[in-house]
């Protein structure tokens, strides 16, 4: 009589493992077009606070940002100033953010600005360009040649 020995055959280990990658090759995908999605909306949102924060700033020193450092934090210690508006945080007013590189221009005599938006590898951390400026309106291009003043308005 043959022991009976306890435990998983060769095969039946493999169908598992088979199984498994299956449902990885059915999983990776979404789970990257997920991170893209949300990086995208993180933009967008990005540029809504710049936007709000560009209009504070121009209410309380009666023009708009030269720089979007000028945005940023202030010292430990100090006080707001038009170098340093405490309107965003480090990272927002260091012009990266969620995989998108952020570029404030500034107007004629700080009277006007534009900001873009674009990703930093379109494969990976986002698709869509964004472009906004006083208006308010943030308008997105999708077909990689860059949005601007003329590019559809998103809703």
């Amino acid at each position: 009589m043959r022991n009976k020995q306890k435990g998983f055959s060769l095969i039946e280990l493999l169908i598992v493992v088979a199984i498994i990658l299956i449902i990885a090759a059915i999983a990776i995908p979404n789970l990257l077009r997920s991170k893209i999605a949300a990086n995208q909306a993180s933009a967008v949102g990005s540029l809504r606070t710049l936007n709000t924060s560009c209009i504070a700033y121009s209410t309380s020193y009666g023009q708009f940002p030269a720089a979007l450092t000028n945005l940023g934090p202030i010292a430990s210690g100090g006080t707001a100033s038009s170098t340093a508006a405490d309107l965003v945080d480090s990272v927002l007013s260091g012009g990266s953010k969620s995989g998108y590189t952020f570029v404030y221009t500034a107007g004629a005599s700080n009277q006007s600005y534009t900001i873009t938006a674009k990703p930093i590898t379109a494969a990976t951390t986002g698709q869509n360009m964004y472009f906004t400026d006083q208006s308010g309106v943030i308008r997105v291009d999708t077909s990689g040649t860059g949005a601007g003043a003329s590019s559809t308005p998103i809703g």
